[in-house]
């Protein structure tokens, strides 16, 4: 990734006479009728739809540049003063730059220009903070999110009617993940303002038993991280063994106590790259809102899980295998509803698969993949007797393909269906060796689970006193039979590389798509930089 330059956080001279002062350096707009003060908010405004429609509501009066909004001014721009707290473009809304604007404003005219271009500063502001900076379906493909934006009017309107230092702080994500991103990323900021976590470890493989400047190395970068006590052990003890093991748990590896070259690198990596990471979580914790349901289903694509959360703790959590990182393959990220269940289901194998994959097979032998059905458009099986597969190509192969239930189908024996337009579902497989693996990206999108039946039985024990019984009852019959849930449940897709444990320390993960690199660089271009924090 590209390392953005730094910032010393501070309030500028500025912002803090302002701040101190807390009123124009002009004369403000009075309430009685000022010709030349209304047609320069009218033609400041006119360019955008909201704040021409809020300022003509209110017959032009003012919510900035009376002498009655000096509350107002003082708390917005702290606010502003603030933003690189949040990991948000600071030059987008420059707290110093308004703070001008306020002090040099003189005649009518000036003042009503800046009490709209604070207006319009407010509400990029609020839209950044609340819902995030970027548009994610212009950063990636796989990234199906649309950001809960609020209504850019009714945003000013609900403003103007509250107290404006509570209306603001209100404007802060909520969820406690957000928070801990936040003071993550401030104890990152003073690492990085203290020079990081010192030098890197050198050359390849370590393991317990070795000794050596590298393992002192080990040592010193694992006790700087917090990874264990201070030692003067110049050995691959038990101490550092147990470090490693509790590094490679919590960055999603396999937790063998050997500093293989994996391990090394991310131990290697440095405290910019996770203060990237953490920004980037902050900005897709924006994204996906506040309204997450009371209990849902959350599959994080990076972290090869997928778990059900009540309440904000988690009641059940399985291994996942996601999407090969492929262009047609990458699991995309998306919510929607699980609304059912299919216990012994059809594959019906998607059209790139069949045309792709299983066409070129036909073509060399008419009899390959006897395991699946072909169909015609009358829903008829075809016979492949008699079937010149070499006259068909991916746009005139005539047929779908279909799997039957069985213990091989590559659904597996249930498959959790929330429909949605990308196809994609959670569900079981026959290939189970693949959940050993420490990096779990093989599948062509959907989502495979580790333990499935647990997993059906977490969903129905809401509804049924046997959720087991009840379960195996419709799996013996070997007849595909959906189960509707008479509790849908809200699904999150997401992708995060950085994220809290349930103990509140941050772990992270590898960016497998690359798509974390891509929203930082986008972020880097709309201003938002890495900050070291002196003290």
């Amino acid at each position: 990734m590209t390392l953005a330059r730094f910032r010393i956080s501070a309030l500028t001279p500025l912002v803090a006479l302002v701040l101190a002062l807390g009123f124009l350096a002009a004369p403000v707009a009075a309430a009685t009728t000022v010709t030349a003060y209304k047609q320069a908010v009218a033609e400041a405004a006119a360019r955008d739809e909201a704040l021409a429609e809020f300022y003509r509501g209110r017959d032009y009066a003012p919510i900035w540049t009376s002498r009655g909004d000096a509350a107002r001014r003082r708390a917005f721009l702290e606010a502003l003063s603030r933003a690189d707290d949040h990991g948000l473009p600071r030059g987008r809304y420059d707290a110093d730059t308004l703070a001008a604007l306020f002090r040099d404003a003189r005649s009518q005219r000036d003042i009503g220009r800046v009490e709209v271009e604070a207006s319009r500063l407010f509400l990029q502001y609020a839209q950044d903070i609340q819902t995030g900076v970027l548009d994610p379906g212009r950063i990636d493909d796989g990234i199906k999110r649309r950001p809960p934006r609020r209504d850019r009017l009714a945003q000013l309107e609900a403003f103007a009617k509250s107290s404006p230092k509570g209306y603001l702080k209100n404007l802060t994500p909520k969820s406690p993940e957000y928070t801990r991103l936040m003071a993550e990323k401030l104890r990152l900021e003073r690492l990085l303002g203290r020079g990081g976590w010192g030098a890197e470890v050198p050359g390849g493989k370590l393991e317990p038993g070795d000794s050596g400047p590298r393992v002192v190395a080990l040592r010193n970068r694992l006790i700087a991280m917090g990874y264990m006590e201070r030692s003067a052990s110049q050995s691959y003890d038990a101490d550092l063994q147990k470090a490693v093991q509790l590094f490679q748990g919590e960055h999603g590896m396999n937790p063998d106590g050997v500093a293989g070259p994996a391990t090394l690198e991310q131990v290697n990596l440095p405290v910019e790259t996770r203060l990237q990471q953490v920004i980037v979580a902050m900005e897709r914790e924006r994204w996906l809102g506040p309204d997450r349901g009371k209990r849902h289903v959350l599959v994080n694509i990076t972290d090869f899980h997928a778990r059900i959360i009540e309440d904000g703790k988690v009641d059940f959590i399985t291994r996942s295998v996601v999407g090969m990182n492929a262009h047609d393959r990458r699991t995309p990220e998306f919510s929607d509803v699980m609304e059912h269940m299919i216990i012994n289901p059809t594959w019906n194998v998607p059209r790139s698969i069949a045309v792709k994959e299983y066409l070129p097979e036909l073509q060399k032998d008419p009899y390959a993949a006897g395991h699946l059905r072909l169909i015609d458009a009358s829903g008829r099986v075809v016979s492949r007797d008699g079937v010149d597969f070499t006259q068909y190509n991916a746009r005139n192969f005539p047929f779908d393909m279909k799997e039957p239930p069985s213990r091989g189908n590559a659904l597996g024996r249930v498959k959790f269906m929330f429909p949605n337009r990308h196809n994609i579902y959670l569900h079981d497989t026959p290939s189970k060796h693949l959940f050993a693996r420490e990096v779990r990206a093989f599948s062509h999108g959907c989502i495979r689970l580790s333990d499935p039946f647990d997993f059906a039985y977490e969903l129905l024990a809401g509804q049924v006193s046997d959720p087991v019984g009840f379960f195996k009852a419709k799996l013996d019959t070997g007849v595909e039979t959906q189960v509707d849930l008479a509790r849908p449940l809200p699904v999150h897709i997401i992708y995060r590389t950085a994220m809290s444990s349930p103990k509140g320390r941050m772990e992270y993960r590898r960016d497998i798509y690359g798509r974390d690199a891509r929203i930082f660089e986008a972020l880097s271009e709309a201003g938002v930089v890495l900050r070291a924090v002196q003290g």
